[in-house]
């Protein structure tokens, strides 16, 4: 008996250690704080004081500074209200703790308006801030933080959305009621409109004729709603009559004059119909009404109503169908039960307009699944929940509500300063803001509301100049904000500045002013953002790429002098602003911006504090961090944007603009440690999906970039853009790249028609039934938009791109429209695939919308080659302009409905800078095709001291040279993409007694550098040229003619295979000529037909008549299902639960079991890297018998089980007995009170845990503990590896 009473005693005095350590309220050293409410006490907090908060309080301030305050967990709720509350050195504020979870409802509200009370320094007003030395814990209880729907909500609960038809024409109804007979006809499985007709059976027999053929064409089993507006008998034929009496009606045979009536019915079945009537009177205003319940083929029940009747001397008709159900259940991808009645949720705009997003409350649902949740009331949109075309455009649900809540009390109108010109309502909210050398701190499981100000430096969450908060920094517990719930806030919602390695992850963030997740200096690195959801991310007035149109012309404070800002400088606002490539985005929803989802643009320096801190040029080529899964839609302008910067300068007469506006001419260009003199490295942008993105799907501007596993919806082109021109200061070799990826021009998600969003029309899709588009409708659609190069196009798939009345010109591959710079001619398609697609190429017709004169170089030049004839049937061809005599010859296939022609032959690119003069177009004349000159206007439409062109050009062949004015005096031609000894002859046309300096030179584009100068002398005749290597010249005075050849004399291989250049560097001709007359420079007449030669055929046609089975994308495209998984399976029998039915005691990884060999007492352990799957230990720990297996325990997890392991824990027999510091120990890697709490497992209890050990706590962890003899303790599941 001794012995019992001493190991029971040694379990009690466990309890409090344990408890103590799990959960912070319970530490025995705490003092019970009930201060009560005085809005004037400052009140600190110091060393040697600990409190317990257990009730609520009231503070003018609250500073903790070498002490500790712990809210209570008693079950009571609590709020703090306060206008600010400071953690300072040594201070600890607790709101319960990873493995102990606050499960009252704990509340800071912030108070206080800005123009009354001091300011601190560092912290600003109204804050929650953590100052060096300080340690903030705040954890809420755990909740699925966001996940997406599986089955469509509809507009009204409706398939097709409610119906309402009245006598009054309103935006998006489907018809508006006219005199006579109105008759609405619907079909039963989907509750859809499939015809209404109104007939003015008062004025016309002739209505009465067509009322019978329409409803003679009605099948049988179709829903018939009638009614008359104002009057419908005068002309109502017999036949017509008997054709309603068919239908069910006794009252149509004897329909008086302005007599209401209205009626439904199921064709085909009479018994079915239900009427009503009432006869006309000047003071009778009693409708006549019928009201009707019908059940689509899901079960769904909707009803139809329609009534009929006059009013004092006004007529009046409606019809209605709408879902009977007043709440909608949604079904949800994930396990949603840790969602509970009264939370809020919000469900994201899955069509062009973000402002579609709507917030419900839930309500308790009985039937619903672990998977549904119950909303009050029903969606005034639908939003989309499937997988169409193999796009997942499944709509997020991010859930609002939290049981921690920091808030703020705001005013009821803006005031003050607070740009109240473009709100009408307070924006003056709380913050929160962390500084550098904190000691602790871990958000998770929090709502922020009303927080943030529209002040630099008050967001709701942010990391100031925090420096490396994860193990770089000496942190043994990295940093994070998890499970965080950010909504209806006025600036930002997550701002990481100056620091690096910070988790987010599982955050919502609604509603919200300026960029969203928001990376601010251009020096923050290796930041990770996981599995966020932002969506409804509104412009704010605090930088220039925060506003909209408006506030970019109306703030004018930091711009010199009068200066009013271009457009360009703003509207960039955000959901995802990354301001320095080497940061990690995974698993991400940008899910509606006023301008962009994802943003990644290049600080040319560090700015604001940071200045300094990297070498300037360092960020634009520094590689890209990891990029996997993300997505973007309903934004206004684009789903993904990669370039641009910031002005990094203060605002000059000469350069006025106002600092920190986004800036063009910033590219990324990334190379090995950020250098450019180390090799280039491909920015790889693995997994994304967008789709109804008003203006275009993607931007992406390199350097080398990799777009792979990408699916693309209901919006206009993805397109590359090259890091730099050909003859600038271009990232040589570099080129663009999408694989394997699909684009899909109609999908099943047809939006809504009402409240689009402007620039958003309501037109007829491929199918017949409208949706919404895009661009208003008439935008030539492209699902890739080829642009500079070279890029190219790999496996991908093209889907249900239909030319239609709304979008005439959709095509799968088109060009920039109006382009005036290259298109390299070896930009490449590659095992392409079709599906219902009408035209696979759209080049353009000049004249037509959109298109415009197709007069620039890039619309004259516009090709790519098809590696192997997948769009165009012929192998190893080429796609041109059908208007491109540069590259025709005889052999060339014409397909004018691509505007196009398919042609065989080697082809290159010749880049001219010319000066002295600039001003003149440039004609170049194939000598084969003299009668079809092309003439070139030039790269640059406002050329300062040089111009440029750039023209694709057959090799080995001649060309002449003619100008609209007199030549200019200098021109540079480099061969761009000559393979070594492909050659151009060209003849310039200079007027007589013109006298020339030629010359020779390599160029390293990279280093800047010239080398190899060679003098090119004067050769004797024409043929000395033809036969030469490129190294002389020839005038012909009787033409004019000055002959060149331009000669590629090295290979292009290795990473320059795709460069413009050869492995050496770029070849370039010098032509300097001394012109002593001013006359205009066109040789024509004299050129031709002197060298006209007859048009040489191309390399042979081989048309691929085989389809290509291996073309296209390996769907499906959802990458988070698609990923790696790893399938596992730990059981628990507890002593109270060895003798239960249920399945056996184990640990199982991917279908292999770890077991002993016996079942020891105790504790089992199985490691899993994260990374790769592998098991590497499987091991047992028999706390209930060895005293030291405690110690041993806990130093294996803490010591032995590597960092980014999978933990698997399950228990046998009795595991408690001797276990203490192990508990702490499996705290840390996921287990959480009250599961792991030591009573649960006093009498043998059951206990599973699937756990992490790493810098944070991903969303899969789980732990299972049933009440003694209600076991065994289950987990099965996948669980994503590591990216």
């Amino acid at each position: 008996m001794v012995g019992f009473r001493t190991g029971l005693l040694l379990l009690v005095l466990l309890k409090a250690v344990v408890g103590y350590v799990g959960c912070p309220d319970a530490d025995p050293s705490l003092t019970a704080w009930d201060p009560g409410h005085d809005e004037t006490a400052r009140v600190v907090i110091s060393a040697g004081q600990n409190y317990l908060l257990v009730g609520s309080a009231t503070f003018y301030s609250l500073e903790i500074t070498g002490g500790k305050l712990v809210f209570a967990d008693s079950g009571t709720d609590i709020t703090l209200r306060t206008r600010s509350l400071l953690v300072g050195a040594a201070g600890e504020l607790h709101v319960g703790s990873e493995s102990c979870r606050y499960r009252a409802k704990a509340k800071i509200v912030l108070y206080g308006r800005s123009d009354e009370g001091e300011e601190n320094p560092s912290f600003g007003r109204k804050f929650v801030g953590v100052d060096a030395g300080g340690t903030m814990e705040i954890h809420g209880q755990r909740k699925l933080s966001w996940t997406q729907l599986t089955k469509t909500a509809f507009a009204g609960g409706l398939p097709e959305g409610p119906i309402a038809i009245t006598e009054r024409s309103v935006a998006c109804q489907p018809a508006t009621a006219f005199r006579g007979i109105n008759v609405l006809v619907l079909d039963p499985a989907t509750a859809a409109q499939v015809d209404y007709g109104a007939f003015d059976t008062w004025m016309d027999w002739a209505q009465s004729d067509r009322l019978v053929e329409v409803l003679d064409k009605i099948p049988d089993g179709f829903i018939v709603t009638m009614a008359v507006f104002a009057e419908g008998s005068v002309k109502l034929s017999s036949t017509a009559k008997d054709r309603i009496t068919a239908l069910g009606s006794t009252v149509i045979s004897t329909l008086g004059f302005r007599q209401y009536w209205a009626f439904v019915a199921i064709k085909g079945d009479p018994s079915s119909a239900v009427e009503d009537t009432v006869l006309y009177s000047v003071t009778e205003d009693t409708p006549a009404t019928i009201e009707k319940v019908f059940t689509l083929t899901d079960g769904t029940e909707f009803k139809v109503r329609a009534a009929s009747w006059w009013s004092n001397g006004d007529k009046h008709m409606e019809m209605f169908v709408e879902s009977v159900e007043p709440d909608t259940v949604l079904t949800l991808k994930d396990d949603v039960t840790s969602w509970q009645p009264g939370d809020v949720i919000v469900l994201a705009s899955t069509d062009y307009n973000m402002e579609q997003a709507e917030e419900f409350q839930l309500i308790p649902c009985a039937e619903c699944t672990t998977n549904q949740v119950k909303i009050a009331g029903k969606p005034t949109y639908t939003h989309f929940g499937e997988i169409s075309g193999g796009v997942d455009m499944r709509g997020e649900v991010g859930l609002l509500t939290r049981n921690v809540v920091i808030t703020a009390e705001t005013e009821d109108s803006c005031y003050g300063n607070h740009f109240c010109e473009y709100f009408d309502y307070d924006t003056f909210g709380g913050h929160v803001k962390v500084v550098g050398g904190f000691t602790n701190v871990h958000l998770s499981g929090v709502e922020l509301t009303k927080m943030g100000q529209q002040i630099l430096g008050s967001y709701p969450v942010h990391f100031h100049m925090a420096g490396h908060v994860d193990e770089v920094g000496g942190y043994d517990r990295p940093a994070y904000v998890d499970e965080l719930s950010i909504h209806h806030c006025f600036s930002r919602c997550v701002t990481i500045h100056g620091t690096h390695g910070l988790m987010v992850k599982d955050t919502v963030g609604y509603d919200t002013l300026g960029h969203c997740f928001f990376i601010e200096d251009g020096v923050e690195q290796r930041n990770t953002l996981d599995h966020n959801l932002g969506l409804v991310t509104r412009p704010g007035a605090l930088l220039p790429t925060d506003r909209d149109l408006a506030m970019c012309k109306g703030i004018r404070t930091g711009v010199y002098g009068d200066y009013v800002p271009d457009s360009s400088e703003c509207l960039s606002v955000s959901t995802f602003w990354i301001a320095h490539p080497n940061n990690h985005l995974i698993n991400n929803a940008a899910a509606g911006s006023g301008d962009v989802g994802i943003w990644y643009l290049f600080h040319r320096e560090p700015t604001g504090p940071s200045q300094g801190a990297l070498p300037r040029f360092r960020a634009e080529h520094t590689p890209l961090g990891k990029f996997y899964n993300n997505r973007a839609h309903s934004n206004r302008r684009l789903g993904l944007m990669v370039d641009n910067g910031v002005k990094t300068t203060p605002a000059t007469e000469r350069n006025p603009a106002e600092y920190l506006s986004r800036m063009n001419g910033v590219r990324f260009h990334p190379h090995v440690d950020g250098d450019p003199s180390k090799p280039r490295v491909a920015a790889v942008f693995d997994g994304f999906i967008t789709y109804k993105n008003k203006a275009s799907a993607g931007w992406l501007r390199g350097g080398d970039i990799i777009l792979k596993n990408c699916a693309v919806s209901d919006s206009t082109d993805i397109t590359f853009a090259s890091e730099g021109g050909p003859m600038g200061s271009g990232d040589e070799g570099s080129r663009q790249v999408v694989r394997n990826c699909v684009f899909v021009g109609e999908s099943a998600n047809r939006g809504s028609c009402q409240d689009r969003g402007d620039g958003v029309s309501w037109g007829l899709g491929a199918d017949g039934r409208y949706r919404t588009l895009g661009r208003s409708g008439q935008y030539p659609y492209r699902a890739f938009e080829i642009y500079d190069g070279p890029v190219a196009v790999e496996n991908s798939t093209f889907r249900n791109f239909r030319v239609t009345q709304s979008r005439p010109g959709v095509s799968a591959l088109g060009f920039q429209l109006t382009n005036q710079f290259q298109v390299a001619v070896t930009s490449a398609v590659v095992n392409a695939k079709f599906e219902e697609v009408d035209l696979r190429v759209n080049i353009g017709t000049p004249g037509s919308k959109f298109f415009g004169a197709m007069n620039r170089e890039g619309d004259k030049m516009a090709s790519f080659h098809d590696l192997d004839g997948s769009v165009s049937g012929y192998v190893g061809s080429h796609v041109f302009s059908i208007r491109n005599y540069l590259a025709r010859n005889p052999g060339c296939v014409e397909r004018p409905d691509w505007n196009a022609m398919i042609c065989t032959g080697n082809y290159a690119m010749l880049f001219f800078e010319v000066e002295q003069p600039v001003t003149n177009s440039m004609t170049l004349t194939r000598d084969e095709y003299p009668d079809n000159p092309v003439v070139l206007e030039g790269n640059l439409l406002t050329p300062g001291n040089k111009q440029k062109h750039n023209p694709v050009v057959t090799v080995d062949t001649s060309y002449t040279v003619h100008w609209d004015g007199r030549a200019p005096a200098k021109i540079k031609v480099y061969p761009g993409h000559f393979k070594k000894d492909n050659w151009v002859r060209l003849g310039f046309c200079y007027p007589p007694g013109t006298t020339f300096s030629v010359s020779y030179i390599m160029v390293n584009r990279v280093a800047g550098s010239q080398f190899n100068w060679r003098n090119i002398p004067a050769a004797a005749d024409l043929a000395e040229v033809d036969q030469g290597d490129g190294f002389n010249y020839y005038w012909d005075d009787s033409t004019g003619l000055l002959f060149v050849k331009v000669q590629g004399h090295y290979d292009r291989t290795g990473e320059n295979r795709y460069s413009y250049c050869s492995d050496m560097g770029c070849e370039r001709i010098n032509i300097d000529a001394t012109i002593v007359s001013d006359d205009v420079s066109d040789c024509m007449s004299a050129a031709y037909p002197k060298y006209t030669l007859l048009p040489a055929p191309g390399l042979p046609m081989v048309f691929n008549q085989h389809q290509c089975d291996s073309c296209g994308a390996q769907e499906p495209i959802l990458l988070e299902e698609n990923g790696v998984f790893l399938d596992v399976s730990v059981v628990s029998r507890g002593q109270s639960d060895l003798g239960l039915p249920g399945q056996p005691y184990g640990i199982t990884v991917n279908g292999v079991s770890y077991w002993s060999g016996g079942n020891t007492w105790g504790y089992k352990v199985v490691i899993v890297d994260a990374h790769n799957g592998t098991v590497t230990a499987n091991t047992d720990f028999n706390t209930n018998r060895d005293p030291g297996a405690d110690a041993t325990f806990a130093n294996f997890l803490r010591q032995d089980a590597p960092k980014n392991s999978i933990v698997l824990v399950s228990v046998y027999g009795n595991a408690v007995r001797h276990a203490q510091d192990c508990l702490h120990a499996l705290m840390e890697v996921g287990a959480e009170e009250p599961g792991v709490r030591m009573q649960d497992h006093a009498y043998g209890t059951s206990y599973a845990l699937v756990g992490f050990k790493g810098g944070y706590r991903p969303n899969w962890i789980r732990q299972v503990a049933p009440p003694a003899g209600s076991g065994p303790a289950v987990i099965q599941g996948r669980i994503p590896l590591m990216y």
